[in-house]
Parts: C-alpha cells; structure tokens; sequence
C-alpha cells in the first residue's frame, strides 16, 4: 500500500470537509473567515510597520486571501443561518444588499492591489489604510463587540 497516497487522501478529504464546515453560516464559520482576513491583514501589517521585510509573496497571498474571502463572507449570512449570533447585529439580514456591497467592496480593493502590488513598505501601509477603512466601516454597522 502507498502510504503518502493514503495520507495525501486524507489530507485532502480533511481540507474538502472543513471548507464545507466552514461554510455553514454559524459563529465558529464566521469567526474562521475574520480570521483569515485578520491573518492576511497582520501579515501586511508587519510589513508595513517595518517588522517583517518586504516580501512580495506575503503580499501576494494576504490580497489574495483578503479577496477571496470577501467574495464568500456574506454567505455566511443566508436566512435561516445563525441569527442568534451574539456578535452580529440584525441589521446584516435587513440590510444585507448594504452588507454584501461592502464585502465586494473589499474584495474589489483588495483585487486593485493585487493588480498594482504594492511594491513597499510605505505602499503596504496606505494600501492597509483602504481595506481597514473597508473592514472598520462594515463593523461599525454590522458588529456587534463583546464585552
């Protein structure tokens, strides 16, 4: 029996089923998706803030990542899926063409520089300002903090 084909399988049978799980619109999904984004924001954050050095791929992966999982948030937020969220204003579902205007917004801002990357830290840094502009704006309107 070849053992790296067997894991291998697994491994990809593991990725295959938490994408599914990760896109069932409760608390734990949603809070994966920010997470992801927080991630790719902190990676450029670094960059930014001189931190970590200049790395295109880093760049690269955060945008793209910022992009992709703008695109798929708002289906978190399907009727029927976890209204009950404490973290999560009831406003998302009354103004959810707002609430998914705003996420393609991120994505599309996102897309742009990864269009035009970012060739530095100092352009990291404004590009950081645009897309936390983004994500602080949804927030405002759409979470609710934990005390």
């Amino acid at each position: 029996m070849n053992w790296k084909a067997v894991a291998a399988a697994g491994a990809m049978a593991g990725i295959a089923f938490g994408s599914v799980t990760a896109a069932d619109g409760t608390h734990d999904s949603r809070i994966a998706l920010m997470k992801k984004i927080g991630g790719s924001a902190g990676a450029m954050a670094a960059i930014a803030k001189g931190e970590k050095p200049y790395d295109a791929e880093t760049v690269k992966t955060a945008l793209t990542t910022i992009a992709a999982t703008a695109k798929v948030f708002p289906d978190q937020f399907k009727p029927g899926s976890d209204m009950n969220d404490p973290e999560v204003s009831p406003k998302v579902w009354e103004n959810m063409d707002d609430f998914k205007a705003r996420a393609a917004k991120l994505s599309a801002d996102a897309e742009t520089a990864l269009a035009q990357l970012p060739g530095d830290p100092a352009a990291v840094g404004a590009t950081l300002n645009t897309l936390g502009a983004n994500c602080g704006g949804c927030h405002k309107a759409y979470r609710i903090k934990k005390d």
